[in-house]
C-alpha cells in the first residue's frame, strides 16, 4: 500500500471513530435490507389471518428477532469480505471496508445484535424459530466463506434464503406453509437472486470481473435468461395453484379472479429484467429497489385488490 493510500485510509478510520462509529455503525446494520424480512408476514397474509392480532404480534416479534440477527450476519460478512470489498467500486464505501468502523467495534456490535435477536426468538417466539435463526447464521457464514465463490450455487442459496424467511414466518406463527407457496417462492426469488448478480456485474466499470466471485462480465446474458425463466416458472406455479390447488378453493370464494395475477406477475418480472438489462437498477438488492419503485407499489396495490376481490363472499 502506497503512503497516500495509507494516509487516506487512516484518515477515514479516524473520522469514523468519532462517537465510536456514529453513523457508520448504523450503516453497518443495513437497515434498508430489513424490508426483506417482511417476508415473515407472508404466511399470515396468505392464510387470511391478518385480523388475528396474537398471530400478527408473533410475526412482528419474529420480524424483529430476524432483523437483529440478520444485521449481525451482515457485519460478520463484511468482516470476512473486507479485502474484496475494498477492491469493489461501490462496496469499498461500506463502513468496515472504508475504515469508518473499526473491526473491534464491528465484532462487538455483531455479538450484541446476535444475542439480542436469539434471546427475542427464544423468549418471545419459540425454540423452533430460534433454531431456524441459528441455521440461517450458519448458511450465510458458509456462503461468505466458500459458496459465494461458486457460480450458480451462490444464487441458488440466495434465492432459497428469501423463501427461508417465509418458512421461518410459518414456524413462528404456527401457520402451515403450503407446498404451493414454497414452490412459487423458490422460483420467484431465484429470479431475484439472479437479478442481483446481473446488476452487480453490470455496475462494474470497464468490464472487469468481480473480486472474490466466479463470474465474468459476459455471464450477464446467461444470468438474464435463467432469471426470466425462473420468474416465468413462478407464474406457472401460480396458475397451477389457481386451477387445481385445494388451498385456493378453500381460501378464495372467487378463485377465478386470481387469474388476473398471472399477467401482472409476468409484467412485473419482465419489466424488472428489462430495467436491469438497460442498467437502470442501481440498488444492490432487487427487493430494496422494489420498495423505492413507484411502478412496484402500483403492482403491489393491484395484487392486494385482486386478492381481496377473490376473497369476498
Amino acid at each position: 500500500m502506497n503512503p497516500q493510500t495509507s494516509d487516506a485510509l487512516s484518515q477515514r478510520r479516524n473520522d469514523g471513530a468519532v462517537g465510536r462509529g456514529g453513523p457508520a455503525a448504523l450503516r453497518a446494520l443495513r437497515l434498508h435490507h430489513w424490508v426483506k424480512n417482511l417476508l415473515i408476514f407472508v404466511p399470515v397474509l396468505t392464510s387470511h389471518q391478518v385480523g388475528q392480532w396474537p398471530v400478527v404480534a408473533m410475526a412482528a416479534a419474529a420480524f424483529a428477532a430476524f432483523s437483529l440477527f440478520a444485521s449481525a450476519v451482515y457485519i460478520v460478512n463484511d468482516l470476512l469480505d473486507v479485502e474484496s470489498d475494498r477492491l469493489h467500486p461501490a462496496k469499498r464505501h461500506r463502513p468496515i471496508a472504508s475504515g469508518a468502523l473499526p473491526p473491534r467495534w464491528a465484532v462487538a456490535m455483531a455479538l450484541c445484535l446476535a444475542t439480542a435477536g436469539m434471546a427475542l426468538a427464544l423468549l418471545v417466539v419459540n425454540a423452533e424459530f430460534a433454531g431456524l435463526l441459528a441455521l440461517y447464521g450458519v448458511l450465510t457464514t458458509v456462503y461468505s466463506l466458500w459458496l459465494k465463490q461458486r457460480p450458480i450455487v451462490d444464487v441458488v442459496l440466495l434465492g432459497a434464503l428469501y423463501a427461508y424467511r417465509i418458512l421461518a414466518g410459518g414456524v413462528a406463527t404456527g401457520i402451515e406453509v403450503t407446498p404451493w407457496l414454497l414452490a412459487f417462492s423458490l422460483f420467484f426469488f431465484q429470479s431475484l437472486a439472479l437479478l442481483k448478480r446481473h446488476v452487480e456485474l453490470e455496475r462494474l466499470p470497464g468490464g472487469q470481473a468481480p473480486a472474490g466471485r466466479g463470474y465474468r462480465p459476459q455471464d450477464r446474458q446467461v444470468l438474464a435468461i435463467a432469471g426470466v425463466v425462473s420468474g416465468y416458472l413462478a407464474v406457472l406455479v401460480l396458475a397451477l395453484y389457481i386451477e387445481g390447488g385445494q388451498f385456493a378453493q378453500r381460501l378464495y370464494a372467487h378463485r377465478e379472479r386470481l387469474w388476473l395475477l398471472c399477467p401482472l406477475f409476468l409484467y412485473w418480472v419482465t419489466r424488472l429484467w428489462l430495467l436491469a438489462w438497460r442498467g437502470d437498477i442501481r440498488e444492490e438488492d432487487p427487493i430494496v429497489f422494489a420498495f423505492k419503485d413507484r411502478a412496484s407499489y402500483a403492482f403491489g396495490t393491484v395484487v392486494v385488490l385482486i386478492l381481496v376481490a377473490a376473497s369476498l363472499p
